[in-house]
């Protein structure tokens, strides 16, 4: 088994800051292949009611937010997100993510999605686990081919991006203990 370099965990309310200061930092970046988050996103006082939000979130089994932080220092480096669960005949979700550029091409992100999928198979017990990447960043595809998910099809003009809507590639995982 190879060293892992990074831990995810829940975020706390005292990381706040720290999250701020990451979305801020990189904002062109992030909105280059994601929706735009209102200039508000990037504050200490916004990152601390998501926070609060994500507790409840996951107490209704609604969504799941992990900090994803270096084990050399502790240092949040990034974010995954499980999101949109279905449960019931589904059990499903989305998973979504952000790093820090700064941290790009170290596989990092790699590492902690992984780290996210085995929790949201051995413990939230999904079935299925669904990402989606714009064909225009390789970078996260290569992500999610590395963590397991495999490549399904596109779907065509399904995110809307700086105003223009764009295809995604869409990418899967099954839990390996519900395979027939």
């Amino acid at each position: 088994m190879t060293e892992q370099h990074v831990y995810i965990r829940y975020p706390e309310n005292e990381d706040a800051k720290e999250l701020a200061a990451m979305y801020k930092r990189n904002k062109a970046l992030f909105e280059k292949f994601s929706p735009s988050k209102p200039e508000e996103h990037s504050t200490e006082e916004h990152q601390l009611t998501m926070i609060i939000q994500s507790k409840a979130d996951r107490a209704a089994d609604l969504r799941y937010e992990f900090v994803v932080c270096l084990k050399e220092t502790g240092r949040i480096i990034g974010t995954v997100s499980l999101f949109f669960v279905s449960r019931g005949s589904l059990q499903n979700c989305m998973i979504g993510y952000n790093l820090d550029q700064d941290y790009n091409g170290k596989g990092y992100m790699t590492e902690a999605v992984k780290l996210v999928t085995r929790y949201a198979f051995e413990q939230l017990k999904f079935h299925r686990i669904i990402g989606e990447a714009s064909p225009r960043n390789p970078g996260s595809i290569r992500v999610l081919e590395k963590a397991g998910f495999h490549k399904e099809g596109i779907a065509r003009s399904s995110v809307k991006i700086n105003g223009i809507w764009e295809d995604h590639q869409v990418l899967a995982i099954i839990n390996p203990d519900d395979r027939i």
